[in-house]
């Protein structure tokens, strides 16, 4: 049965669709102010720290995807504190913090009775287990996260671009700064179904990467990249169940490939140019 004929007949595959759209459009309207500010590391830092309090949560018989959140808020919170008091070896401190999660969370499954989770759902995704009842949720999450967004996007342009420039204009920056590393937190975890911790960072910044290729304005950027990473996980989602291929996998591959082929096209016109 092709992908097309599968998705008028299989609820769970069209579960699988509208999940990963919302959670393609997340990431589109996050990603460019992650890539023009060039936080992709702290992002990923955030991503990696997730499966401390699902593994907490897990253990302790609660949601992991509550887990999830609150343990990508505070290490948000955290990278952030530690980004702006500019301590030495910011980065070595990040991938101590991005091990430390990792370690933890593995170690809370390991050690809860009963059934063990399967960490492959969480760490590569798996949109074909999207329940209906998420997709409302999800929804309604992605629409705060593009309100919030909507809000807060001049005085924000104005930090990633010259933060100096937006403090002697008075504009919160730090406030805004760690407003945007929380907006990322909650990227991920709605990421989290669709491509799993693994590959979160990869459907956050490839799409945006791609549109700053072509974009000229971070409006246009958002535009671009939303359109991109809901293209890619369609097209990744159809060539999974085609091919009987893990979704996530494909997903960010086809993400990947089609980031190479606009790299290369835009180097080829720029060699052109000159």
């Amino acid at each position: 049965m092709n992908f097309i004929t599968a998705l008028g007949s299989q609820d769970f595959l069209q579960n699988a669709l509208f999940a990963g759209l919302l959670a393609s459009l997340a990431a589109g309207l996050v990603g460019p102010y992650v890539v023009v500010r060039r936080i992709g590391y702290l992002a990923g830092g955030i991503a990696h720290t997730v499966l401390a309090g699902m593994g907490i949560a897990y253990f302790m018989g609660a949601s992991p995807l509550v887990g999830a959140f609150i343990s990508a808020i505070l290490a948000a919170l955290l990278i952030g504190y530690i980004s702006l008091k500019g301590f030495d070896q910011e980065d070595t401190v990040i991938g101590a913090l991005w091990a430390i999660g990792m370690a933890t969370g593995i170690l809370f499954i390991s050690q809860t009775p009963g059934y063990k989770v399967d960490l492959m759902s969480y760490l590569f995704g798996n949109l074909l287990l999207v329940p209906a009842d998420a997709i409302g949720t999800l929804a309604w999450m992605v629409g705060g996260l593009a309100l919030v967004l909507l809000v807060v996007h001049r005085p924000l342009t104005a930090v990633i671009f010259d933060e100096e420039f937006a403090r002697l204009r008075g504009v919160p920056v730090k406030t805004l700064y760690l407003l945007l590393l929380v907006l990322v937190a909650i990227t991920v975890v709605l990421l989290l179904q669709a491509v799993g911790l693994i590959m979160v960072l990869a459907l956050l910044s490839l799409p945006a990467a791609l549109a700053g290729h072509h974009a000229r304005s971070l409006g246009m950027m958002i535009v671009i990249a939303s359109l991109a990473a809901m293209a890619f996980t369609t097209g990744g989602l159809a060539l999974s169940w085609q091919f009987d291929l893990p979704a996530g996998a494909t997903i960010v591959l086809v993400a990947g490939i089609a980031y190479l082929v606009s790299l290369i096209w835009r180097s080829a016109r720029g060699g052109l140019r000159r």
